[in-house]
């Protein structure tokens, strides 16, 4: 079970949040302050951390980074603003979320920065006979081996993290371009383009147009190993 702390001087909040998250399976633990969240840390693996910044997030997230721990952090704010965004990121944070809270929204991101976290520790994915290769940024198959641009790499591994899933453009810009990027969603339809190009004779992976929503991955039945 994944278990995600959620540090918050306000009962609310951490209340909205546990009702968001719990449908999903996830273990929520809870705590008031940093000092409160590092003694939860002690005593209980956490895989991810949503932070109050008016509740020492920041504060926690800077300790942690110190120390060497690379738990992903999520800093809930309640302002867009310049100054509180680069707070939030020269903290070491891995992101943030704009209060009030909306569950979905909390999701996704929650999923998204578990699924980073995740391909950094598999180095290695395998779709059938074919193997995506997170040190290399290649995707080798029976027949060839496919290097790989960096966005090439990280939407084709979004996409078979999840097969069968459909992601909008929107989503992909986010999960991977990043909630500041200047580029546009169409930037997506680009590198679909270039990694069809590139799959043309893998017979395991088709990359599916879903025709006003967006782009999902198609692959052989028991083809996770």
């Amino acid at each position: 079970m994944i278990h995600i702390l959620a540090v918050s001087s306000q009962t609310e909040l951490r209340r909205q949040i546990r009702a968001a998250l719990l449908p999903y399976g996830y273990d929520i633990l809870e705590a008031s302050d940093a000092a409160g969240a590092l003694e939860v840390m002690a005593h209980a693996p956490v895989q991810l951390i949503l932070g109050d910044i008016l509740s020492q997030g920041c504060e926690l997230t800077a300790e942690l980074r110190q120390g060497g721990d690379a738990t992903p952090v999520l800093i809930l704010i309640a302002s867009p603003m310049v100054r509180e965004r680069r707070r939030v990121f020269r903290s070491g944070a891995d992101g943030y979320l704009l209060r009030p809270v909306d569950p979905e929204e909390l999701q996704m991101r929650v999923e998204n920065l578990l699924w980073r976290c995740r391909i950094v520790s598999d180095a290695v994915l395998r779709v059938g006979r074919c193997e995506l290769h997170a040190n290399t940024l290649q995707l080798i198959t029976p027949e060839e081996t496919i290097d790989l641009r960096r966005m090439e790499f990280l939407l084709l591994q979004k996409l078979l993290s999840y097969p069968g899933r459909i992601f909008t453009r929107p989503q992909l810009m986010d999960d991977l371009w990043g909630y500041d990027s200047e580029s546009e969603p169409r930037t997506v339809d680009t590198h679909v383009k270039l990694l069809r190009r590139k799959l043309k004779n893998v017979e395991d992976i088709r990359i599916q147009t879903v025709r006003g929503l967006g782009y999902r991955a198609a692959v052989p039945k028991r083809s996770f190993g």
